[in-house]
């Protein structure tokens, strides 16, 4: 962690939603005034498509049906861990950018399913923003979680995950139910074993729990609405944070344990700007006066 340079730093895995929640970042750094770095967890793949595909041929060939993105081993997590370091240490850094599709090629000049090359952040930003699945991993290698200022979870429950990320493929990237169905077992013990235990380190937890029946989210023709669902917000440590204000400002919320708050689903975006907004400025002043 570092006073003068902070990271801050949004951990789900995919279909979860953290797209969304990095909007909203996005608005505080505006109205905040607040320069900061963004990176993506895909940029930190170790495989491009065409190597991931062939590195799960060559592993599935020897045995190994859960090879995956979610994978440690699937992952730079080392090169993570050094541009968290050097970030919090100098402020300066390096990434690049995975691109997934079309539109992405054109604006990059690079064929999807490549990576850009390494480039180093513009100077004088506030703090680093990293969204993707691995920014609070602690393992036998790395412990990126120590590095992070302030770290946040993203995540849905499991079903809702699993609806969100079936009609994001099919929609976005064109694969069937049955392709991702098959992804979504394969990433399974991955999902346990290398996604899961971050959010025992994340300081801030967003889970979105629907109120509608989602007892099968592989047939679901549409996934649950903000108005379907309920949030609820778990904070690791609740000293400091001023609960009667916050279910005050939020109508219709309420608490469920000493460290949690229920909040319905369309006002996720308010319960963030007012949660981060404080947390965010805390973290630049101090960096300033450091």
């Amino acid at each position: 962690m570092s006073k003068k340079f902070p990271i801050i730093s949004v951990t789900g895995s995919s279909g979860a939603g953290t797209t969304t929640v990095k909007h909203t970042f996005d608005q505080i750094f505006r109205r905040e005034g607040i320069k900061a770095v963004s990176i993506e967890g895909d940029a930190f793949h170790r495989f491009n498509r065409a190597d991931m595909k062939a590195e799960l041929v060559r592993r599935q060939a020897e045995g190994d049906l859960t090879f995956s993105h979610f994978s440690y081993e699937a992952n730079e997590l080392g090169e993570l861990e050094r541009v968290f370091r050097e970030y919090g240490e100098t402020g300066r850094g390096r990434t690049r950018t995975y691109v997934h599709d079309d539109m992405e090629a054109a604006k990059t000049g690079v064929a999807q399913g490549n990576f850009t090359r390494w480039a180093p952040f513009d100077d004088g930003s506030d703090l680093l923003f990293y969204e993707g699945l691995h920014g609070a991993v602690v393992n036998d290698q790395v412990n990126l979680a120590a590095l992070a200022d302030l770290k946040i979870g993203v995540v849905p429950v499991i079903n809702l995950e699993w609806i969100q990320k079936i009609h994001r493929d099919r929609a976005q990237r064109g694969y069937t139910t049955e392709a991702v169905t098959d992804t979504i077992l394969r990433r399974m013990h991955a999902y346990v074993h290398c996604i899961c235990p971050q959010f025992t380190e994340t300081d801030i937890n967003f889970q979105r729990v629907p109120v509608v029946d989602t007892s099968n989210p592989f047939i679901a023709r549409w996934i649950p609405t903000a108005d379907e669902s309920l949030v609820v917000i778990r904070f690791k440590s609740p000293r400091g944070i001023d609960f009667p204000y916050l279910t005050s400002m939020i109508d219709g919320s309420w608490m469920t344990r000493a460290n949690s708050i229920v909040i319905p689903g369309p006002k996720l975006d308010l319960a963030m700007q007012l949660i981060l907004t404080p947390l965010i400025d805390r973290l630049v002043g101090e960096a300033k006066r450091a």
